[in-house]
C-alpha cells in the first residue's frame, strides 16, 4: 500500500497526538484529606509566550528522579478531550528551551486514590499560592462523564479557559470569578 499524505492531511488533525481526556475541579482545602504520606511531584512549568507550548520539569525528590518534557496542547472545541503531543527532553535540551521567554507556574502534585482510580491534587505556589485544583484522567469520554469527584471538590472548571494552567501562568493571579 502506498501512503499519499499531503499537506491537507497534515493540517487536518495532529498526526502524532493522543487525546488527554480529563476533568478538573477547584478544591475545598479545609475539607480535603491530609496529604502527608502521599507521593508528591514538584512541577515547574514554563508556558512559552505566544505559543501553546509548555516546557515542564517534574521532580520527585524522594526518588531522586527528574523528568523534562515539551508539550503542545492543541486548541479544540472540547477541553475535556484535548489532542496533546509530548517530547521527552534531556537536561541539556531542557536548559536550551528554558532560555525562551515564558510565563512560569509552580505547583506540587499529590496522587490520591479515590473511587477506584488515582486523582491529582495540585497545590500552587508563588502568585497562585492558596489555589488547589483536583483533576482526573479517564480512558474514554463515557468513563469521563461517569466520574464522581470527591465531596471536597468544589466547582468544575474543566471548560473555563481562565482556569487552564497556561492562562493562570499568564495572568499570574487566581481568577476572581
Amino acid at each position: 500500500m502506498i501512503v499519499n499524505r499531503g499537506l491537507d492531511d497534515e493540517l487536518r488533525e495532529p498526526k502524532y497526538a493522543h487525546l488527554e481526556i480529563e476533568r478538573r475541579w477547584l478544591v475545598d482545602a479545609a475539607c480535603r484529606p491530609r496529604l502527608d504520606g502521599h507521593p508528591v511531584t514538584l512541577i515547574e512549568d514554563r508556558y512559552l509566550k505566544d505559543t501553546r507550548l509548555r516546557l515542564r520539569r517534574m521532580t520527585r525528590v524522594d526518588l531522586g528522579e527528574i523528568v523534562c518534557k515539551l508539550t503542545k496542547k492543541y486548541e479544540c472545541a472540547d477541553p475535556s478531550a484535548r489532542p496533546i503531543v509530548t517530547s521527552y527532553l534531556t537536561g541539556v535540551e531542557y536548559e536550551v528551551l528554558r532560555a525562551l521567554s515564558a510565563h512560569e507556574l509552580t505547583k506540587r502534585r499529590y496522587r490520591l486514590p479515590f473511587g477506584g482510580r488515582y486523582w491529582s491534587v495540585d497545590l500552587f505556589e508563588g502568585p497562585l499560592q492558596g489555589l488547589e485544583i483536583i483533576e482526573c484522567e479517564a480512558e474514554s469520554n463515557a468513563s469521563l462523564t461517569a466520574l464522581e469527584p470527591p465531596e471536597w471538590a468544589l466547582r468544575e472548571i474543566t471548560h473555563l479557559p481562565q482556569w487552564q494552567c497556561g492562562a493562570l501562568a499568564s495572568a499570574g493571579a487566581i481568577p476572581e470569578d
